[in-house]
């Protein structure tokens, strides 16, 4: 089975662009193939990047079933942008992240934290875990996705985990893509006792199991 993973953050580089699917393939056991949309150097952090996304991700959805031979779709951000436009799209099962992960969060628990890459949970998140989200919280310093990467955006995000986790969630979840990409879920199983749904692994699992895997 091989699982297309659409990245919004524009990269030439290869490394960053498969680190989800690497995660994907890992854990999952699937094939994957990733590619980005262009011109979105800082991926989606406001309403302007949201809506251009948005127009781009139908578009990328069908060239990725006509060319990649994918048995589904992974909209790797967890504002889900263009998801309902590459539904239309293609003929291939489409998985939000940010829903994915929505979802499994309240299997999971009744009082969510997220932890968010802005100020305003999006609305893929909130429109699932309605009344179940207690809190949320974005890593202090962090802008868009690059702030997460590297010694500071780390720590700063496991300190908004914990806080989260004192506001009294009883299970986490991610609202950033990102915070795959820098391991976050490994450094919180040390740290925090709730559990903690990683948007990138949630939504490929979803997709997996949408393709019939």
């Amino acid at each position: 089975m091989r699982i297309g993973v659409i990245r919004v953050v524009t990269t030439g580089d290869d490394g960053l662009l498969g680190a989800h699917g690497r995660v994907i393939e890992a854990e999952l056991g699937v094939e994957t193939v990733s590619r980005c949309l262009p011109d979105q150097p800082d991926g989606v952090h406001d309403d302007a990047t949201f809506a251009l996304a948005a127009a781009k991700v139908p578009e990328l959805a069908a060239r990725m079933e006509r060319e990649d031979g994918v048995a589904a779709l992974l909209v790797s951000c967890a504002a889900d942008p263009g998801l309902a436009g590459a539904r239309a799209a293609v003929g291939v099962p489409v998985v939000g992240a940010g829903e994915a992960a929505a979802r499994r969060a309240l299997e999971l628990g009744s009082r969510v934290g997220v932890l968010d890459l802005t100020t305003r949970t999006p609305a893929a998140v909130t429109s699932v875990l309605g009344p179940a989200r207690v809190a949320a919280l974005v890593p202090e310093g962090v802008r868009s996705t690059h702030d997460l990467r590297g010694a500071a955006g780390l720590a700063a995000s496991v300190r908004a985990a914990e806080r989260l986790v004192a506001l009294g969630a009883d299970t986490l979840m991610f609202a950033c893509t990102g915070m795959t990409t820098i391991g976050l879920a490994a450094h919180l199983a040390e740290r925090v006792e709730v559990p903690v749904v990683d948007a990138v692994r949630a939504g490929a699992r979803a997709a997996v199991r949408a393709a019939g895997g």
